[in-house]
């Protein structure tokens, strides 16, 4: 009972996406498994933070990730918050759980010279999908958008006349991102050829296929992937490679970090903070290839 009604109040009142509520519901599902196997009901205000310890261990001892644990925590000191707010618990039994360490991983990036090659140099082709292809890689470059954010462009939120895009962003945050002439023109380009198809853009979306329905995301990972594999050896090739890209590019030219979390859509400068450590990471190595004493 208590589940479904804290996923209504995510989804409807809060305004998660559909995948974040789908996230919570797999996480508690689990939880609640676990909980009826070791005291043969789910009612929360039996559950301690012993029981939820034991939960935690479980999980370490099937292999799994310290960040896929950590996600599953934070889901249900979400759902006790919820639980506390309806005056259904007091206290929340997973304030004591200490979490997994996870080991810090610096996202990776594609190098300027690299896109440089793909956007410059390499042959889209000619015709619709070739220059929307293009297009869809330039701007997640060119702007750092996520893919879900670039999949819901509608029309209106392209102003060329201005050169920027208004993104809607988690939690149905909207922001402003500027950009350049050399998109614009590739905006303009796509727009005339997509003005050709007989089959217009379904609900105002801005990118769409052929046959006028909007992108989904697999396809857009394809379309991505498929050109990053001629450019570059990195093992992952994933549209958010591109956002990381551009952070690193941005902060590489002398962006203030501020500036960076607001184009970036980041709700903490924390978040933003994981791409100085790129740019530091990357100058010890120009300077260790470049210093003739740096060895």
């Amino acid at each position: 009972m208590w589940i479904e009604s804290f996923l209504g109040y995510i989804q409807y009142e809060k305004n998660y996406s559909s995948r974040t509520v789908l996230s919570y519901k797999n996480d508690l599902t689990q939880f609640e498994k676990f909980t009826r196997e070791q005291i043969g009901s789910f009612d929360v205000q039996k559950i301690d933070t012993t029981l939820i310890r034991e939960w935690v261990v479980g999980m370490m001892e099937q292999q799994m990730k310290p960040t896929s644990i950590s996600r599953k925590i934070s889901t249900l000191r979400t759902f006790f918050a919820y639980l506390i707010r309806q005056n259904y618990l007091q206290t929340d039994p997973s304030k004591g759980v200490r979490l997994p360490k996870s080991p810090k991983r610096l996202p990776q990036f594609i190098k300027p010279a690299e896109m440089d090659r793909l956007i410059d140099e390499v042959d889209f082709g000619t015709g619709f999908k070739a220059i929307r292809d293009k297009l869809i890689i330039t701007m997640l470059y060119s702007t750092g958008i996520r893919r879900a954010e670039l999949i819901g462009l509608r029309d209106e939120d392209v102003d060329l006349f201005n050169s920027a895009i208004k993104v809607t962003g988690k939690r149905n945050k909207q922001r402003i991102i500027p950009f350049g002439w050399e998109l614009a023109n590739m905006i303009e380009e796509y727009l005339n050829i997509r003005a050709q198809n007989p089959r217009q853009s379904e609900e105002g979306r801005f990118f769409v296929r052929e046959s006028g329905k909007p992108l989904y995301e697999e396809l857009v990972y394809r379309i991505v992937t498929s050109r990053l594999d001629s450019v570059t050896t990195l093992t992952k090739h994933s549209p958010h490679v591109l956002r990381h890209s551009f952070a690193s590019a941005m902060l590489n030219n002398g962006a203030e970090l501020n500036s960076v979390k607001e184009l970036l859509g980041h709700s903490s400068l924390s978040s933003t903070e994981i791409y100085t450590h790129i740019t530091f990471e990357e100058l010890k190595k120009n300077y260790k290839q470049a210093h003739p004493r740096a060895e």
